[in-house]
């Protein structure tokens, strides 16, 4: 089935553009309660280690949704008003220290290449992948490599808080001729150092450091897990650049993730993927209204919590079957 002659015009007009009071709203109930228990952490340093991690895990969520609103003001769909998505695009970014400027870019590439097997590229290592063909001919090595690079305990447990934590520290993927990018990687680790400072000034440096990092940490690896399970479960879509057309890898290339209520909220739509490659401009808020007004997004591969959880297992494309299918046992010498 194509839906490549389905319009992105077919959403009802009032659901494609932010509302300002639910946006500052969303801006109240994510950033708000996040300082707030981070005050709790910085201030009881004797609170409870039983109760500690759960706050964590807390403000984790809180620190996702403020991701997600990031991820938002870069496809410029969270105000109507470019200039004020890019400044609170950037704020977002010394809560979650990825470089906004710089994210917002390879968001974009992303968004313009997802399941296409001729355009896959070094910036979407976390939604690309290799086929079952070309992972055949690979050196022993090779095949080793990749095999560890893609094991959960690298990609959603080392990689996620080395890249938000210390690669997005660097320019590390912006051209020499991109100098506002770059500058902005500098600009957000300035205000993040500054900020850093201050609370440190305030409740000494080891306390926030123990409250900062491991609320980073969970955060990072949550949203990875999120974004990457939503482009590479079993009967995900692929197709070469003659065949591929947004509308379908959208329908089909990516995913409905029913998440319980909370998480749902915690984790700001995410789950309703397809709606937002679909049409990149509807606001987080407005994605399940989308899904429910549209039959043709209701046709979008469905993934349950408990099968996100297992998509890691799928690292390779299968273009003969047309499904994506697990690394082949390793064949024994005879």
């Amino acid at each position: 089935m194509t839906v490549s002659d389905s319009p992105t015009g077919a959403l009802p007009t009032r659901l494609q553009y932010p509302d300002l009071g639910r946006s500052l709203w969303q801006v109240a109930n994510s950033f708000i309660p996040f300082v707030l228990i981070c005050a709790i952490l910085y201030a009881t340093p004797h609170l409870s280690w039983w109760v500690r991690p759960a706050l964590w895990v807390v403000a984790a969520g809180f620190l996702i949704r403020i991701f997600i609103i990031q991820h938002d003001c870069g496809h410029g769909a969270f105000f109507r008003s470019r200039r004020h998505n890019d400044y609170l695009g950037w704020i977002c970014s010394l809560f979650t220290l990825a470089p906004y400027a710089q994210w917002r870019r390879h968001h974009a590439m992303h968004h313009g290449n997802w399941n296409n097997l001729d355009r896959r590229g070094g910036v979407d290592l976390y939604v690309t992948c290799m086929t079952l063909e070309e992972y055949a001919v690979l050196p022993r090595w090779a095949k080793a490599r990749y095999r560890l690079v893609r094991s959960p305990l690298i990609s959603l447990i080392l990689l996620p808080p080395l890249v938000f934590i210390a690669l997005y520290r660097i320019p590390f993927a912006s051209p020499a001729e991109k100098q506002r990018e770059r500058a902005g990687v500098y600009l957000t680790n300035l205000g993040f150092v500054a900020q850093l400072l201050i609370l440190s000034w305030a409740f000494g440096f080891s306390r926030v450091l123990a409250t900062l990092f491991p609320i980073s940490v969970i955060a990072a690896t949550v949203g990875v897990w999120l974004f990457s399970l939503q482009h590479r479960f079993e009967f995900s879509w692929w197709a070469r650049q003659a065949s591929w057309t947004a509308d379908d890898a959208a329908l089909q290339g990516s995913s409905y993730l029913k998440l319980p209520p909370i998480l749902q909220w915690f984790t700001g739509n995410i789950g309703f993927h397809h709606v937002h490659h679909f049409n990149p401009r509807v606001p987080n808020y407005r994605l399940e209204a989308c899904h429910k007004a549209l039959p043709t997004l209701q046709g979008a591969p469905v993934l349950s919590l408990w099968v996100g959880l297992k998509t890691w297992r799928y690292a390779l494309w299968d273009e003969a079957a047309g499904v994506m299918v697990r690394f082949p046992k390793p064949v024994r010498a005879a």
